[in-house]
């Protein structure tokens, strides 16, 4: 790990914090996924700072930034972009859409059509969009932050299991405390901190410290405690669809993600507990008896949690 890998984090959160406040935890996850190379989905109620935080957090690494408000009439094209006959060359052109940029702001993502939402199935897992037969790679580093309301809300299409597989970690925001409502109020007063917001890190140091979170070190016994929580979730009696394969290497990598924003250059237990539930649950579907019981994907995670024995005395004689 360099020396200045900390700092250079924490001017990271920092600089997200003077537009954001209150939420460190939801920072710091978004953090999270920036360094292992991740899409996040944020889910909450409208006015809580969803687009806020995105546009916060692109302005913060000085990276190309596009932002997609998805309705019902968005059609795919609108987001990979189409080929144009120029009659002047007598040819056709490509016309890149919003999706070619480093970070890409997938606002009110559930509002778009399950047509519109396949269309970001290859570009979120293989960076790359195909159009009319011809594949193009995208920029590199490459992230979704998608934004959605809960389902419940009228007006919305549920993302299907496929893609929601396919987002990194989920977070939510929360209303936030009186005191912190009250600050919001005080720096939004005159302006938008947002309008002023410079960035504290440039794509190329992003996408060195992507590579740091790469080389974090992961013993044998908490990989192995890593592939025991996820295929817990599979052997549940509560649980219908568990984690994928995919879903374990998310939390191996934002178990090293988090391990480097902690300042350490060895994964630990606790790395994998504290991102269980935002890297896992919105992968899971309960069954259809724990959902008419009202039972909630958060809380079988913590009984799971609660019964994996953890590599405590390993993990610790290894630090």
């Amino acid at each position: 790990m360099s020396t200045s890998t900390p700092d250079l984090i924490n001017s990271i959160v920092a600089n997200v914090e003077r537009v954001i406040v209150g939420k460190r935890p939801a920072v710091e996850l978004a953090l999270v996924a920036l360094l292992g190379e991740g899409h996040v989905l944020i889910e909450d109620v409208p006015g809580i700072g969803k687009t806020t935080l995105c546009k916060a957090i692109a302005r913060s690494i000085g990276c190309s930034f596009r932002r997609m408000q998805l309705t019902p009439d968005v059609l795919p094209s609108d987001i990979t972009g189409l080929n144009l006959f120029n009659q002047r060359t007598s040819d056709f052109e490509f016309r890149p859409g919003p999706i070619f940029a480093n970070l890409v702001l997938a606002d009110e993502i559930n509002r778009a059509t399950p047509r519109t939402q396949s269309a970001m199935l290859e570009a979120m897992e293989e960076r790359q969009v195909t159009v009319d037969g011809e594949t193009r790679k995208l920029p590199r580093p490459f992230l979704v932050f998608a934004t959605q309301n809960p389902v419940e809300l009228e007006g919305t299409f549920p993302l299907p299991e496929a893609q929601l597989d396919r987002f990194f970690l989920k977070i939510g925001l929360g209303y936030p405390e009186e005191s912190d409502e009250r600050e919001i109020l005080a720096r939004f007063e005159d302006q938008s901190p947002l309008e002023e917001l410079g960035p504290a890190a440039s794509v190329e140091e992003l996408l060195q410290l992507q590579r740091e979170a790469r080389h974090v070190r992961v013993e044998e016994s908490v990989r192995s405690y890593v592939v025991k929580v996820v295929r817990a979730t599979r052997d549940h009696p509560s649980i219908q669809l568990g984690a994928s394969p995919r879903a374990a290497l998310a939390l191996q990598r934002g178990a090293q993600a988090r391990a480097l924003l902690e300042g350490r250059s060895f994964v630990i237990p606790d790395d994998v507990k504290a991102l269980a539930v935002p890297v896992l649950a919105h992968r899971l579907m309960l069954d259809a008896q724990a959902r008419i019981r009202g039972r909630k994907v958060e809380a079988v995670l913590d009984e799971l949690l609660q019964a994996v024995p953890v590599p405590v005395e390993e993990a610790a004689g290894r630090r």
